[in-house]
C-alpha cells in the first residue's frame, strides 16, 4: 500500500486490534491476527504488531499466531522479528512471513490452525484484484471471524464487496471510502458482531484528522466528502434516511438506527439527532406524536416531502 490514505489505514487497523486482541485472548486459548497484501505492504505489517506490547501479559497461557502474507515476505523477516524483540519476545506470541498473495490466505489459515479460533484478518487488496471467495470464506471459519478490507480501483471493478463478504457468511458489513485528492480506497469491516460494528464505527470516527483526507459514503449519491470528525456533517445520513422512508414507508426509531450503522458510513448514534431535525423540518412525521424518540417510535414520511429538498 502506498498513499496519502496510509495513516488513516494503520490508526483504523491498530484501533481494532486493540480492542480485539484483549477479547479475544480473553475469549480463547488461541487466536489469530491474519494480514495479507496483493503488493508490497510498506511498514504497516510491523506497525500494527507493535499493538500487541499493549497485551503481552495476557499471552500466559494462550496462543497468539500473527501470520504476515506478502509477495515480499523474505524482506519482510528483519522487520517482524525485531518488533518481536521488541516485544520481549513472549512466549505466547509466534510472528510469521509467509510468500504469497491474497490467494494464499486459506493455505496461511490451515498453516496457523486458525479455524475455530478468533480471527481477526486484513487483507490489503489496494493494488491488483480482489480476495476470492475462497479466501473469504477461510477467513470466516473463525470462531469469532472478523475481516478488515482494503480495495484499490482494480479490485473494486466489477467487484461488489458487500454481495462477497455476505456470501462468505458476514452478515455485517460497514464500508467507507477514504478520498485523497485523486486517489480512493475503499475500507470495509465485516463481522457477524453487532458490538464489534459499533465499534468499528466508532473508531473510524475518531482516528486522527490528516490533511486532504476526507471519508466519503460509498452509497452517497451525491459523494458529499466529509472530514474526519467526532461529529460528522448530517447532510448524507439525512438524504439516505429520507429515501429509505421513501422506499420502505413508516419505520421504527430502531429500525432507522439499525439501517443508518450498517448501510451508511455513520453510527447508529447519529440517527436520533438527524430524525430530530427532520422531524422539525417537517419533512417526517413520528407516532405517537410527543413524547421521548424511543426506539419503537414509528417514523413515515411527511406527505408532499418527497419534492422538498434536505441538506
Amino acid at each position: 500500500m502506498a498513499g496519502p490514505t496510509d495513516d488513516v489505514v494503520r490508526e483504523l487497523l491498530v484501533r481494532r486490534l486493540d480492542a480485539w486482541g484483549p477479547a479475544a485472548l480473553h475469549r480463547s486459548k488461541r487466536a489469530c491476527f491474519l494480514q495479507a497484501y496483493g503488493g508490497p505492504p510498506g511498514d504497516l505489517p510491523a506497525a500494527s504488531l507493535r499493538v500487541f506490547d499493549e497485551f503481552t501479559d495476557m499471552l500466559r497461557g494462550r496462543r497468539l499466531t500473527a501470520l504476515v502474507v506478502a509477495p515480499s515476505a523474505d524482506e519482510l523477516r528483519p522487520a517482524l522479528d525485531a518488533v518481536h524483540r521488541e516485544l520481549d519476545s513472549p512466549s505466547g506470541l509466534a510472528i510469521h512471513a509467509m510468500p504469497g498473495s491474497l490467494d494464499a490466505v486459506p493455505v496461511a489459515v490451515k498453516a496457523a490452525s486458525a479455524a475455530g479460533a478468533p480471527i481477526l484478518a486484513y487483507l490489503d487488496a489496494s493494488t491488483g484484484g480482489p480476495p476470492s471467495p475462497a479466501a473469504l470464506a477461510a477467513v470466516a471459519t473463525g470462531n469469532p471471524a472478523e475481516l478488515m478490507l482494503a480495495l484499490g480501483p482494480a479490485a473494486r471493478s466489477g467487484f461488489d464487496h458487500r454481495v462477497a463478504l455476505r456470501e462468505a457468511r458476514f452478515p455485517l458489513v460497514a464500508d467507507v471510502d477514504l478520498v485523497a485528492g485523486q486517489v480512493t480506497l475503499l475500507v470495509a469491516f465485516a463481522t457477524g458482531s453487532d458490538r464489534s460494528l459499533e465499534a468499528f464505527k466508532d473508531a473510524m470516527w475518531a482516528v486522527d484528522e490528516y490533511a486532504g483526507v476526507h471519508y466519503r459514503d460509498p452509497r452517497d449519491p451525491e459523494a458529499h466528502l466529509l472530514d474526519i470528525s467526532l461529529r460528522p456533517h448530517p447532510g448524507p445520513l439525512r438524504r439516505g434516511l429520507l429515501a429509505h422512508l421513501a422506499s420502505a414507508g413508516a419505520l421504527s426509531v430502531t429500525d432507522l438506527r439499525r439501517f443508518t450503522v450498517t448501510e451508511t458510513v455513520y453510527r447508529s448514534s447519529d440517527a436520533n439527532p438527524v430524525i430530530t431535525a427532520l422531524l422539525a423540518a417537517g419533512l417526517v412525521t413520528r407516532s405517537p406524536m410527543a413524547g421521548r424518540l424511543s426506539g419503537d417510535v414509528l417514523i413515515a414520511p411527511a406527505a408532499g416531502a418527497a419534492g422538498r429538498r434536505s441538506r
